[in-house]
């Protein structure tokens, strides 16, 4: 017995040893099964990885949207080796992870990007254990959106969670950064909007002035101005076209933005002229982001407007489609994936051609997207299935989602005032037999309709034509229910549209 016993307490003090080599094993000190240090540990240090530049964000979809994207990329495209960590919380404050430092809450997502660019989630992980985990060069904080033009709320806690990191890392050369987030969309719904009077400018004037006074509550080394980022986009062609629902940044647009930020931030080097950019960015968005990262670096507690990024579309030399509903990126079509008042898309031909300031914004949203189209269409506009499969919906008569969406409204700017345009629309539900009548009405100087029973429709389309811009170049689409539409809910589709010039 005697010698089983020295046996099984040889093999526990290996399986302990390899048990503590490694942040992503089965097991750990305490048995915490995934791997990180436990937390009651009187010391934790991980050794140095010489040439690697580690950087940690305490935040939550901001920081997603900021660092977890785009931002390994534009590292490696200059040779720099990173590591990114970020301890997510969706909508937490610092007055959230104040209470969680204090009672060793194991509350976070702990989302790393390793060296090798693996993306790797532990849930139920706590502040100390994510900070001991790596010697981190950086460490990020930021309020939550709604607050972080409220110097109070950080007054409040960022100290004691300053206090708590700074008496946890195990790198005594680490810098502390604060990333000054965004304004909302001038046309966002965020019910915390209402603290800056629902007025864009107010929240980031705001915003600029915690940032500038951050330094003065804890000794932050770095100030990330993504927020003054946004806002110089904001004045190019493309305007308010970086959120994807009024404040979480937009995919790849406005998280390309807020990265470039972050890379030029961190590294010393100018965010113009970098090769990488995500899928689906126009080269005009990219510039864009570029240019708006580089000078808000230059200017991070002021807006500079981007003169030479603004500008018209001229006449269109093949039709620009439209996919309302889908998120699969089809090259042809400009893709729009979100309902709500706000959404912009910058637009390009069918070929690929952009037009400078051309786009689409929603001011009035639809009610959500519908998956139950046709697969198979015979039309005109010469649909995938992954396009005629989807539509956004509204519905004018009776509550859906707990809410009336009477009609839906959508804007395209940045056309040619000397020319008239053509619009084309499709729209389906499968599996129905009652008459879903929509009715599409289009006005710029002018104005005109056109009817379309999108029950089970898979072959029909309906046209607008020769209508002229206003006078701001715009022509505005307005979508809801027809007079012989006879659903009880008044639904009423849009699937994908067409727009020509003459």
């Amino acid at each position: 017995m005697k010698n089983w016993i020295k046996i099984f307490t040889k093999q526990s003090a290996i399986l302990f040893a390899l048990c503590t080599i490694t942040l992503f094993n089965s097991c750990s000190k305490d048995g915490n099964p995934n791997g990180l240090p436990d937390a009651n540990a009187a010391e934790y240090s991980r050794k140095p990885n010489p040439g690697v530049i580690k950087i940690l964000a305490i935040g939550n979809s901001f920081s997603e949207d900021a660092i977890e994207s785009n931002l390994y990329e534009l590292a490696k495209e200059k040779g720099i080796k990173i590591i990114i960590g970020n301890m997510y919380i969706g909508g937490a404050s610092l007055a959230n992870h104040k209470t969680n430092l204090e009672r060793g809450t194991p509350a976070y997502e702990y989302r790393k990007i390793t060296e090798d660019g693996v993306k790797k989630n532990i849930t139920k992980v706590s502040l100390d254990q994510a900070i001991q985990d790596e010697q981190w060069d950086y460490i990020s904080f930021q309020q939550v959106s709604q607050n972080s033009g409220q110097l109070e709320t950080v007054q409040a806690s960022l100290p004691a969670v300053f206090n708590y990191v700074k008496s946890k890392a195990t790198n005594p050369n680490v810098k502390y950064v604060y990333h000054q987030t965004w304004a909302y969309a001038q046309l966002s719904d965020h019910e915390g909007f209402a603290n800056y009077g629902k007025n864009q400018m107010t929240m980031y004037n705001a915003i600029v002035n915690v940032s500038q006074k951050v330094k003065d509550i804890v000794p932050i080394n770095i100030i990330v101005p993504a927020g003054t980022a946004i806002q110089n986009g904001r004045t190019s062609a493309i305007e308010d076209g970086f959120t994807r629902d009024g404040y979480h940044l937009n995919i790849p647009l406005g998280r390309y933005t807020a990265a470039l930020t972050w890379f030029e931030t961190l590294f010393g080097q100018s965010a113009v002229g970098m090769q990488f950019k995500p899928a689906g960015i126009l080269n005009f968005e990219a510039l864009v982001a570029q240019n708006a990262a580089h000078l808000a670096v230059l200017k991070p507690f002021e807006v500079t407007p981007m003169l030479n990024f603004q500008g018209e579309s001229g006449p269109l030399l093949a039709p620009v489609l439209i996919n309302f509903g889908d998120n699969a990126v089809q090259p042809s079509w400009n893709r729009v994936s979100t309902v709500t008042a706000g959404t912009k898309v910058n637009l390009k031909d069918s070929q690929g051609k952009e037009y400078i300031g051309l786009s689409l914004t929603i001011t009035e949203r639809f009610n959500a997207i519908n998956g139950d189209g046709p697969a198979v269409t015979n039309t005109p506009f010469n649909m995938p299935e992954l396009v005629s499969r989807k539509s956004f919906f509204g519905n004018s008569k009776g509550l859906f989602n707990n809410i009336i969406v009477a009609k839906s409204v959508f804007v395209l700017s940045g056309l040619d005032k000397a020319l008239t345009y053509n619009l084309s629309f499709f729209g389906a539900r499968g599996g129905v037999s009652d008459n879903r009548e929509t009715k599409y009405t289009v006005v710029g100087t002018n104005e005109g309709e056109a009817n379309l029973n999108t029950s089970s429709n898979t072959s029909n389309t309906v046209s607008v034509s020769s209508i002229k811009p206003d006078a701001n170049g715009k022509i505005t689409v307005t979508v809801t229910s027809g007079a012989n539409n006879n659903n009880g809910s008044g639904f009423y589709y849009i699937t994908a549209a067409t727009l020509t010039s003459n």
